[in-house]
């Protein structure tokens, strides 16, 4: 995954399903800072944007393997 420079204007909508889904690896797991390269501030928002999509089921919980 290539690593986003930090722009303040960056914002995770949990309806947006193609882009919270690079941010989830293969086993539906959030990925790390370390591995993203957010913000702390952008990966909380990540973190509920994903959370909020799972609850109404545009994401799943784990994986289908």
């Amino acid at each position: 995954m290539k690593k986003i420079k930090s722009a303040p204007d960056l914002y995770f909508d949990y309806r947006d399903v193609k882009t919270l889904q690079r941010y989830v690896d293969t086993y539906g797991r959030i990925e790390p800072i370390a591995k993203t390269g957010l913000s702390a501030k952008q990966q909380r928002q990540l973190a509920v944007a994903v959370k909020r999509a799972r609850h109404l089921a545009l994401l799943p919980f784990v994986a289908n393997n």
